[in-house]
Parts: structure tokens; sequence; C-alpha cells
């Protein structure tokens, strides 16, 4: 056999002024499974081609894919944004495979099936009883196939109760991972089906909704047979909804659009060219009308196959996913159990195109292969997906490629230079997947509000673009405080340029405040400094793999020092070149969709326009107030003219009512000489009341004027939680008092029996005359030590019961 090829082929070398412009950029690349220098394939090194793996559009797509490509988009705008390159960013779609035609072809043949009946009628309920039990045969073999949904609940919970109370699968101790998450999907969808055949009389809308995912598999065994390779408009409907809806999310998270779309099911004959050609090379053969591509031969000429992940090359459950349908077919034919399918002869129910070999689909790695090679050429830079693509799909992609643009695997030129794997958005332990159906829809995220596209990719940046991601509590809260911060800052900056904007504005030209105060030349570079230090700590961490956890600590870290000098010190100047490169970075990262080109700051910090005209004028009237009442008392005639007062309410002009009820408030109490906490009472209310519901805040500050801001989420959870701490403290303090009610009662109860009477009992044989015991039951005198206790006892009962008798005589006048 041939002396096998590098695992990695460097880029050649750039001549001495390109390596010169070139940031010292390393990148983890799979092929080298280490960081090397990210060298472009161009001569001048400033153009990077790119093929990216798309969706595969059957279904909305889910945090799990936000994970992947707002990761990606992330690195592109690295790339071309901060590092100048240009780059060709190339994306599929895949548009046919195994799973896009079983599901539209189960969607297809269902609703066909559902409109074939008016009502739920004996054919209904038949037919979704034979799809429960033909559901729980095929996958969930630990219950009887034949269970009846009326024992479902319990016999279920019998066989896989271990799996739904967190346990693994074998319920040998091991951690639970994909297959539990597949479990529990079946016994969901089974126990929905259970639950529509126990109902007494269930609708069409029912059937449908709980029963099809019992129908869809059982409909499509019946009536497959009726769906021709022809029928390509059962599936187009489906992929051509989805793709849609796919960019339409990725829009929603700031993710730019690919330069280029390729999508299998317009690249069919140039497959069967790519196909062609791999065979004439020597490394393909044929079968039954499906294509195989022939790993032996292509290792026996001197190539590499499984360069990304050769541990994985004899992984038979790799290797059945992915060959979808093709893995329940015998492979005694096969050369090699690596063998993996170019061309797919068509089977029943199955869309088809002509090839050579017969009607036929492509396999799913050789459209990537061809389609990227089309667009791109023999050689490009990056490749990039989930890491769950690097083998089979990419391995594949890599062998199949670089056999249909050699003659032999020693002369063969890398195929692709830097392959970039994204991490995992886990659930439970659990990959976030379509097929376990344990996701969460992006655009349910995001119209429910548990996600903002700016608070989801600073999840992202905060963890490396590589590694697995698992949100938790942690990871949110790290999230927005990194959000905080960054709102809190440019709110600051924005303040310092309005001031500077008035100043300029002034026509006497008259300076005051900060702008009039001299600096030491320590005091002007502390900040300054620190705005370079973190410029070039920034760029060290993108140089870095895409470093992103640390460039946003660089940012936090810059934040956290410039929070940390007196406003007094820091010139507006210094404060506000801080600010911008905030911001140029922050949009850079794609932070902000909404970007105005000069802006400083993101969007977002605004109140709504229409409630600048009145809030503005409330907010520096309340400063005012809150100043003179500080200063112990309120002149009303100082603080300016005032609106009308007669000023007629609208329910459609909150803002303007909230101005106009503060002012007549200031006026009220005005008239009534109050005092000044007074006054500040009525800042407080309408900062922490009216404006609060109008979603508007003022930040107080010592000796400036109040920020005003919309109200962010922290905001609103750190007054829920102030909330919630106050109603604990309010129901602590009343079951105290309960409770010292309550025993006051019993106390005052145990008053109701004499002190004379108490111990008149068959104890005793003998008392004197206060009522004390001095003989026991059989005649003998009470001990010293016995009396002496009794005495105690009998003073604390005379005094109960003389409380007693006092509460009585108080209630009886």
């Amino acid at each position: 056999m041939a002396t096998a090829q590098p695992q990695w082929q460097p880029p050649p070398t750039p001549n001495e002024s390109v390596r010169a412009r070139l940031p010292q950029l390393s990148v983890y690349n799979s092929l080298t499974r280490s960081k090397t220098p990210f060298v472009p394939l161009d001569g001048e090194g400033r153009k990077v081609g790119w093929y990216a793996c798309g969706p595969t559009v059957y279904d909305d797509s889910h945090l799990g894919h936000a994970r992947n490509y707002v990761s990606t988009d992330i690195i592109r705008r690295i790339l071309s944004d901060y590092f100048k390159f240009d780059v060709t960013f190339v994306m599929n779609i895949t548009d046919v495979d195994d799973k896009i035609i079983l599901a539209a072809r189960q969607q297809h043949l269902l609703s066909q099936w559902l409109a074939e009946h008016a009502t739920v009628d004996s054919d209904i309920r038949d037919t979704t009883t034979k799809a429960f039990h033909a559901y729980i045969e095929k996958n969930l073999p630990l219950v009887a196939h034949d269970t009846t949904p009326h024992d479902w609940s319990h016999l279920a919970n019998k066989a896989y109760g271990h799996v739904l109370k967190g346990q693994s699968l074998a319920n040998d101790g091991s951690q639970p991972g994909d297959k539990e998450a597949k479990v529990k999907m079946h016994l969901r969808t089974a126990g929905s089906a259970a639950e529509v055949l126990l109902g007494s009389d269930p609708s069409m809308q029912n059937i449908t909704a709980k029963g099809s995912g019992v129908l869809l598999p059982y409909i499509d065994s019946l009536r497959k047979h009726t769906v021709t390779g022809k029928d390509h408009d059962i599936f187009t409907i489906l992929t051509k909804r989805y793709e849609q809806r796919f960019f339409d999310d990725m829009a929603a998270l700031n993710v730019r659009s690919p330069d280029q779309v390729t999508r299998v099911t317009e690249y069919g004959p140039q497959i069967v060219d790519f196909v062609k050609q791999i065979e004439q090379n020597g490394f393909a053969y044929e079968n039954e009308g499906s294509v195989y591509y022939d790993t032996t031969s292509w290792e026996s000429t001197g190539g590499v196959y499984a360069r990304l992940e050769p541990w994985n090359r004899n992984d038979k459950e790799l290797q059945q996913d992915g060959e979808g349908s093709l893995s329940t077919k015998k492979t005694g034919f096969k050369k090699s159990g690596a063998d993996f399918a170019l061309w797919k002869a068509s089977k029943e129910g199955e869309p088809s195109w002509e090839s050579p070999w017969g009607v036929g689909r492509p396999g799913w790695h050789i459209e990537c292969s061809a389609m990227a090679s089309d667009v791109l050429g023999k050689q490009f830079d990056i490749h990039s997906g989930g890491i769950d693509l690097a083998f089979p799909h990419h391995d594949n992609e890599l062998a199949q490629s670089e056999a249909y643009w050699s003659k032999s695997g020693k002369e063969s030129k890398q195929w692709v230079n830097y392959f970039l794997h994204m991490g995992h958005l886990s659930i439970q332990g659990s990959k976030m997947s379509k097929s376990l159906k344990n996701f969460t829809t992006i655009r349910e995220a995001i119209a429910k509000g548990d996600w903002t596209p700016r608070g989801l990719r600073i999840v992202f940046l905060l963890g490396a673009w590589r590694d697995g991601l698992e949100i938790t509590g942690e990871v949110i809260k790290a999230g927005r405080a990194w959000e905080d911060k960054v709102d809190n800052l440019f709110l600051k900056i924005r303040d310092v340029q309005l001031r500077e904007e008035r100043l300029r504005s002034n026509k006497n030209g008259i300076t005051n405040g900060i702008n009039s105060l001299t600096f030491s030349d320590d005091e002007i570079r502390a900040v300054a400094d620190e705005l370079e230090v973190a410029k070039h700590k920034f760029r060290d961490a993108l140089c870095d793999s895409f470093d992103t956890p640390t460039a946003m600590r660089v940012i936090s870290d810059l934040i956290t020092f410039y929070n940390s000098q007196k406003p007094s010190i820091v010139p507006d100047v210094i404060a506000m070149d801080l600010g911008r490169w905030v911001t140029e970075m922050v949009v850079m990262l794609g932070l902000d969709a909404n970007h105005k080109p000069g802006q400083l700051g993101w969007s977002g910090l605004e109140i709504p326009e229409a409630a600048k005209a009145f809030v503005i004028p409330l907010a520096q009237l309340r400063d005012k107030v809150r100043e003179q009442a500080k200063a112990g008392g309120v002149d009303i005639t100082s603080l300016g003219r005032f609106d009308d007062k007669d000023t007629i309410y609208s329910p459609n002009q909150p803002y303007a009512n909230a101005n106009a009820d503060f002012q007549r408030k200031i006026i009220e109490l005005g008239s009534q000489s109050a005092q000044p906490k007074d006054f500040l009472a009525a800042c407080d209310h309408v900062r922490d009341q009216i404006l609060w519901k109008l979603d508007i805040y003022l930040e107080d500050r010592d000796g400036l004027p109040a920020l005003i801001r919309p109200l962010s989420q922290s905001l609103r959870e750190e007054r829920a939680s102030k909330d919630a701490a106050v109603a604990s403290k309010a129901a602590a303090k009343e079951r105290a008092k309960i409770d010292a009610e309550a025993a006051e009662k019993k106390k005052l109860d145990q008053g109701k029996l004499s002190h004379l009477d108490m111990f008149r009992t068959s104890e005793y044989s003998a008392w004197d005359s206060d009522g004390l015991p001095t003989h026991d039951v059989s005649g003998a005198e009470i001990a010293k030590s016995r009396a002496k206790k009794l005495r105690k006892d009998y003073d604390r009962q005379k005094k109960l019961h003389e409380t007693w008798l006092g509460t009585q005589r108080a209630d009886s006048v």
C-alpha cells in the first residue's frame, strides 16, 4: 500500500509583504485537532472561501440550530469586519434526504387520509388503535405491543419508570443521554395517542393534534406506495416553507445571509456528474442501482479516510446514521464496512432523478462535495458545521471530494484547509435535536420573551464556539449581568455626549461642570491607557482561535475600570473614545441589528419617541424638586413654569398624563406647605409606580441628573426579588403575630383554672388552707422538695388565673 498522505497539508507560505499584512491568527482546526496559523489560499491573503453546512429543512429551527449558526456568524463577522478578510460565504440547504422524504410523505399521506373522514368514525378509531400498537411494538419493546390505552400508563411506568425518573435505560447508574431522551419522546407520543383514544368522544382536532405521532408512520406504511418518484411537489411544499422560516429565524437573530445559497434539488445533474467522475477515477462501484465510495481503493493509492475522526471509522451506529434508509440493507456486497453511498437507488415512495445507474437520488454526503466544489473550486479555506457532522459527514465529504479531483490519493490536494466545528447546545444532558423532539424553537423562545436575540448571542459569546454549552441558571445570569454592565456604560457615555452637545450649543460659549476642570497628566492617561491595553488584549483574544469569552471579559474589565474612576477625573473626550470603541466591538460581534452609523452605544437604550416630550421635562422638574427637598425645603416659584393645570386626560396619552399628574402633585404639596419628605415621597412614587408601569425607569445619581432609561429585565427581576423579600418578611411578621396571639390565648385559657383548685385531684389526700397538697393519695406527707416545686407551680397558676380574671372583668364593663 502507498504511503499515506500527511494529516494536514499547510497552505502555501505567502510572500513577505502578505505575511506582514496578515493577522497573527491561529484557528482550532479539526483536521489537526490543534490550533494552526490561519493563512488563506489567496496569494494576496485577502479572499477567504467558506462553505457552511446549512439546515435540513423539514421543521422549525430550534435553539440548538441557533447555537451553530449564531456562532458561525460571529466567526464570520470577526474575519470580515475585524480582520478585514474578503469572505465568500456559501451555505447549502438540504431539501432532500431521508428525514425530509419521510416527514413530507408522512404529512401528505396523513392529511389525505384525514380528509377522507368528516367525523371520528369507526375507521378513525380502529386505525388509530392499530397505529398505537404498531408504534409501541417498534419503539418501546419493554411494553407489550397489544397494551390497551386503558392499561398504557401503568405498564409504561412499570417498564420505563426509571428512565422517567432520570435514570439510564440500562438502570445501571450510568448517565442518561440521547437514548433516554428518545425513549421519553416515544413515551410522550404513545401516551398522547392513548389519551385521545380514552376520550369518550374524540374530535378530529384531537385526533390530529394528539394522535398524529402514531398515525404518521402507520398511515405511511399503508400508503407510501401511492407516491411516485416524480411527485416532487409533495416534498418541495414542505422544504420551501421551512427554508423560508429558517432564514426568517436567522434574520431575527441578526445572522447575516449567505453570499450564495445552494440547494440539493437544484444540483441533480451536477451531482450525477460528480459521482460519475469518482467512479471513472476508480474510487466507486455500483450495486443494484446504488453507487458506493470505495475506501479500500482510495487508501490503496495513498489516500486517507476518516481524517477528522479516525477513531470512529468502524462505528457502526454512526455509519448507519450516515446511510439513512440504506442502513437496513444487507451489506455483504461492500468491499469494506466503511464504504458509503454516493448515489441511492430510489425506493418505494421516494422522489427520484435519472442517472446512468437508474432512477435514484443523491447520498447525504455527496451534495456538499458537489455544491462546494462547483462554487468554491478544487480547494477552499473553511468548511464548518456542528460537531456531530465531523464523522461521517465531513470525513466522507473529504474523501469523495479528493477522489473526484485526483486520480490517486498520493497526488491529491487537500480539499479544505480548516474545518471549524461548533459545539452542541444541550438540555438535561442530551443535545437539542429535531429527532428527539426535546427542543424549543427559536421563534417560540423569542415570542415568549425567554430570550432576546442579543441575550442569546451574548450567552454564546461567553462560551467557546467549539465547546458544548448547556443553558443553566448560572449561564443566563452571567449573560444578563454582562448585558446590564454594557447597558449602564452606554447610558453614562450618552449622558456625557448630551452634555457635550449642550455645551457646544451654548450661545454664550460658557462651559461649566466637568469640562471646566483641570486634569493632571496621570488622571487623563489612566482611562486612556487602560483603553489601549484593552484594545490589544481584545485583538490577542480574537487571534487566539476567536476566543470570545476572553474578549468579552476584556470589555467587562474595561468597564469595571471606568466605573471605578470618579466622573470628575475622566475627561469627556476620553470617556467618549471608550464608548465609541466598545460600540464598534459589540456591533462587530453582531450584538446590535439596528445600529445606525455614528450612533454611540447599541440600540434599545432609548425610551419611546412619543415619551420624550413629556418624560424629559418630568425628570427635569423632579430633579429640581429632589435637590431642594434634600436641602431642606421646596420653593415652588423657583421651579419654573408649570403646564396648564386643567390639562385634559386621555387614555391614549399615558406619558402626558404622567407629566400632568406629577405637576399637579407638586403644586398641591406646595399649596399645603408640605414637608420635604412629602415631596421626596412624590418623587419616589412617580419613579417607582407611574413611570415603572410605562416601562421607563429614572436612575437617580448623586450630583447628576437622573438617567432616563427603558425598564430592563434585570431591573424587573431586581424589583420582583425585593418585593418577594418584603412579602416574605411581612408574611413572617404576620405569622409571628398570629403565633403570639395563639400563645397568648393559650396562656389565658390556662388561667381559667383557679390556683385554689388546681391540686384538688385524686393524686392527693389532704390540702392546706391555700389548696396546696400536704399528703399524697396513700396518706404520706409530701416531702419538702416536692412541696417546694408544687408551690412554684401554684404561684405560676395564680398569676395566670388573676390575669384571666382581669380580662373577664374588662369584657364585662
